[in-house]
């Protein structure tokens, strides 16, 4: 199968010819900025720009409040403190810092949900799709290690917590807890750990988006429709698709604006919200807090993990089978890994042989309900493991399950997909063609 015709980059001038000829960066840069783009694209493509940017917000403020910051537990409250109070705009960088993590992730949940939607896991993107979970779980690591860094209550608290789940692994589990804290609990060589892969793990991001961007630019961008790019012949091509650059350049970064009025309207009038209150009290291992909460986007997961205690059926029949090794603590741990790989085989799971939700029914209504499950996640792992939150916890759970390993697989089996366009050009014709075309 041929593949995309792209224009072939001529230097102009004897300087970008030498430099072409040394090092291609300027051909490179050429070919990336005049990708031929499917021309349908609607406003849910903006995200990509909108994580890039928050990746290089995220590096250079995170560089700077290193600068300022100490890991020790004697004094990483305090120099937080002092980056706030004496540093000349220490404030802004750890507001900065700390809405950017929440921007980050609100722009990848709306990234996957759309990958999800649109199927955009299906042949011949599946390694794209694997890269990104790595980007997510990635970032994941990031944030909670970041998260332990102002050494306030919950910070203590919460690495106590997750590190602790390590320990439910049978057999290894106490030597692994152990050699992620370095030592028998949370103290300053956990502190230092944390520090340190904190500040060298969004550069491992950064080079796996760098692998995410080219492995979708080697297969082709997706597109609401599905319908792939034709690659008979150039022409054909260049009827479904538009350059990368003017036009959707310019529709990136008018969105980039967009977002980033709202995203420093909040960090200049409300910084603090999302945060929460126990995180302003210097760490004190001798106080627990009445209720430890994680930052809002490990609330899903954080359910999950509670969802599945000793009274659950499932856990019961696993915990007898196992003979007791996969207990209830483990079986929550694995549940909320599981949680995440199940969305990793996405692209295995879904029969269908359309790949956009666009054109399945069925599918969605099924989506819609896992759009709303996921936001009852949300909610509950914010809640006390008291009253009626863990029921609802667990029946969210199973869902979630439910839908990647049940609904996915048999949806692609009964479902009568509705007829798509036979080209992009066809597609983009139907919602933006002039009367006069």
């Amino acid at each position: 199968m041929a593949g995309i015709p792209h224009d072939h980059y001529e230097p102009s001038t004897r300087a970008e010819q030498w430099l072409d000829d040394r090092l291609p960066i300027v051909g490179l840069a050429h070919a990336t900025m005049t990708i031929p783009t499917p021309k349908n694209l609607n406003w849910m493509w903006i995200w990509g720009i909108i994580l890039a940017f928050t990746l290089a917000l995220q590096i250079v403020t995170g560089i700077i409040l290193a600068m300022h910051y100490t890991p020790h537990v004697a004094m990483a409250f305090e120099s937080v403190e002092h980056i706030m109070r004496d540093v000349n705009g220490g404030w802004a960088m750890r507001y900065l810092h700390a809405n950017g993590a929440s921007l980050f992730f609100l722009a990848v949940y709306l990234h996957i949900f759309r990958g999800l939607y649109y199927g955009s896991y299906k042949s011949p993107r599946e390694v794209t799709w694997i890269i990104g979970m790595l980007i997510y779980l990635a970032m994941m690591a990031t944030a909670f290690m970041g998260y332990v860094l102002p050494w306030g209550q919950m910070s203590f608290w919460g690495a106590t917590v997750i590190t602790g789940l390590f320990g439910a692994i049978p057999g290894i589990g106490e030597s692994l807890q152990t050699w992620l804290l370095g030592g028998p609990a949370v103290d300053n060589a956990t502190l230092n750990r944390f520090f340190s892969l904190h500040y060298l793990l969004p550069f491992v991001i950064a080079a796996l988006v760098i692998t995410h961007i080219w492995a979708f630019h080697t297969t082709g961008n997706g597109n609401p429709t599905g319908v792939e790019v034709r690659r008979t012949s150039k022409a054909d091509a260049e009827k479904d698709t538009l350059p990368f650059w003017p036009y959707f350049v310019i529709k990136d970064f008018f969105a980039l604006a967009v977002i980033l009025v709202v995203f420093f309207a909040v960090v200049g009038f409300m910084p603090n919200y999302l945060g929460h209150p126990d995180n302003y009290t210097p760490a004190n291992p001798l106080v627990t807090p009445s209720h430890i909460v994680p930052e809002w986007y490990f609330l899903p997961f954080y359910a999950i993990l509670r969802a599945f205690t000793a009274d659950v059926l499932i856990v019961q029949i696993t915990d007898f089978l196992t003979f007791g090794i996969v207990d209830a603590k483990f079986f929550g741990v694995l549940a909320m890994f599981g949680s995440i790989a199940v969305m990793a085989l996405a692209p295995w799971l879904d029969t269908s042989r359309v790949r956009s939700g666009r054109y399945r029914p069925m599918f969605k209504w099924w989506f819609a309900v896992l759009c709303v499950d996921f936001v009852v996640l949300t909610w509950v792992g914010s809640m006390p493991t008291t009253g009626i939150y863990p029921t609802i916890s667990l029946y969210a759970a199973y869902y979630w399950f439910g839908y990647f390993l049940i609904v996915l697989p048999v949806l692609g089996l009964i479902e009568k997909p509705l007829p798509e366009p036979a080209t992009i050009e066809e597609d983009f014709k139907s919602h933006y063609a002039t009367p006069a075309e």
